[in-house]
């Protein structure tokens, strides 16, 4: 599970649409295998998590589509931008959530992208889609709750 110690921490990404289009029901962190352009391109902001996703494949987790722009000054040692990048979990982590992928019909989604104690760090959600009618029905609690906050201000 992901720690909510905040100290020493970097936000680089977020991917704020996931909490739009799908129901968050555990996350975890992990840690993911970079190259040194990449780790300075992603130190300068430089990266973008939309339409992302994570995947076990042959025991492993990679995560997909998630694009790191390349390195301005570094010409030659630049990779690709979307290639796929493994991330670091706990044997029985990964074990564990391959088995709720496969059962229960739920995604692996990254949250956000940051740097801890020096080191690139993923946040993974282990996530149910949602319908169109269930995004609807968060606008509009939204929306109540701000017309609620607005009332309440109005008042004072």
């Amino acid at each position: 599970m992901v720690e909510k110690n905040t100290k020493n921490v970097k936000v680089v990404t977020e991917n704020r649409k996931a909490y739009h289009d799908f129901f968050i029901e555990e996350t975890y962190e992990a840690g993911i295998v970079l190259t040194g352009t990449e780790v300075k391109s992603l130190r300068a902001g430089k990266a973008n998590l939309k339409d992302s996703y994570a995947q076990v494949q042959n025991g492993e987790m990679f995560l997909y589509n998630m694009h790191i722009s390349p390195y301005e000054q570094g010409n030659r040692y630049n990779v690709d931008p979307v290639r796929p990048r493994k991330l670091l979990l706990h044997k029985k982590e990964i074990i564990s959530l391959m088995g709720k992928v496969m059962q229960q019909g739920l995604t692996l989604i990254p949250l956000k992208v940051y740097f801890q104690r020096g080191r690139a760090k993923v946040a993974l959600a282990l996530a149910r889609g949602k319908k169109l009618y269930d995004k609807r029905a968060a606008m509009a609690e939204r929306d109540a709750r701000r017309e609620m906050e607005r009332a309440a201000r109005g008042k004072e």
